[in-house]
């Protein structure tokens, strides 16, 4: 899936994968971790997520890396915020208060860039990717991430036949194959979403779930 994909996705409007909330379970397990204050979290693919305000409100600092430069003016846009911009490699930082986007392609960032990066937060990265680039993205997030690196993942699971994606389907033995080796992995929370999630629904899927794991780097 090519970076023009989602580009012109955002320039069309076409952002369905965008809450206008915060993530539910974002606000019920992110305490597990119980990291400390200042910690600073990684969230990949993150948009104009309002989980990136929330997690800031936490005491947080937040690295969110994003492709779309009008998904990152956006953010700043909506809440109010001017950002100072700078240049960090192949990268265009944009930062205000205790929230910093890296626009970029995700896979340019190095050890380096998230050295500070204790927690991890992907809700929405990994089921945006078909399978090759699933698989590129948690090497590439296991090679950069440090030992001891903890975080929330959340999937989506469905007959992938019924409906092309994005979102794409992770299974639960899909996750423990990319992650598995690197990663301990608990899962959290197993939830039945087909009907409140009408789309789907009309495409002719006639199962979705959404799975919460608590992760921690080996």
């Amino acid at each position: 899936m090519e970076p023009k994909f989602w580009q012109e996705r955002w320039a069309r409007n076409q952002i369905g994968f965008h809450l206008p909330e915060v993530n539910p379970y974002l606000q019920r397990h992110w305490p597990r971790l119980a990291l400390a204050e200042g910690s600073k979290v990684l969230v990949p693919l993150c948009g104009k997520s309002l989980d990136l305000m929330w997690l800031a409100s936490h005491g947080h600092r937040v690295m969110g890396v994003e492709l779309s430069e009008q998904a990152v003016e956006a953010f700043f846009t909506e809440q109010g915020l001017t950002p100072r911009i700078s240049q960090q490699g192949a990268f265009t930082v944009y930062q205000a208060d205790q929230v910093e986007l890296w626009c970029g392609d995700f896979f340019a960032l190095g050890a380096g860039d998230v050295a500070d990066c204790t927690a991890l937060y992907d809700r929405a990265a990994l089921i945006a990717l078909p399978p090759l680039m699933r698989a590129r993205y948690c090497e590439h997030l296991s090679n950069v991430l440090a030992p001891g690196c903890q975080g929330v993942l959340i999937t989506l699971d469905y007959d992938q036949t019924q409906k092309a994606g994005p979102p794409f389907a992770v299974t639960d033995e899909e996750v423990k194959v990319l992650l598995g080796e690197r990663w301990a992995l608990a899962e959290l929370e197993e939830q039945d979403i087909l009907a409140e999630s009408w789309k789907f629904v009309q495409d002719g899927v006639d199962r979705l779930e959404e799975r919460v794991y608590q992760l921690a780097k080996r």
